[in-house]
């Protein structure tokens, strides 16, 4: 696993799976999308509080944080659920993320398990 494939990963889902909610996304797939979603969103935190003295910088890094989040808010629901799928459960399992605190951990075990060997009822 390299740096360029991780991106380039993560430029396929943004790009080209933007909405794509059918099929099925393996965990390397999902893994890589949620690692650089987590790489970009502490690193602009990172100045966010570095900057945390220049009230215009700060809000200015708070705004590309927010936008952000809500640019990826759609591929990321997309990714999780052709995750589900992978694994053989409905989209809608992502939901389970709702519940607070014990939801995400569930999301997390259900993320981690392995795909579902061969075809099933999500593929194409």
């Amino acid at each position: 696993m390299n740096t360029n494939s991780i991106i380039e990963n993560f430029k396929e889902i943004v790009t080209n799976k933007y909405a794509q909610f059918t099929g099925r996304a393996n965990k390397t797939e999902f893994w890589q999308y949620i690692l650089v979603y987590i790489i970009v969103s502490v690193v602009l935190s990172m100045f966010i509080n570095i900057l945390g003295g220049v009230k215009l910088l700060r809000m200015l890094f708070m705004i590309i944080q927010g936008l952000f989040a809500l640019a990826l808010l759609i591929p990321s629901i997309a990714v999780g659920v052709r995750r589900m799928h992978d694994i053989g459960k409905g989209g809608g399992w992502i939901l389970v993320n709702m519940i607070p605190l014990i939801g995400s951990i569930w999301f997390i075990l259900l993320a981690i398990k392995d795909s579902e060997p061969g075809p099933n009822r999500f593929d194409k």
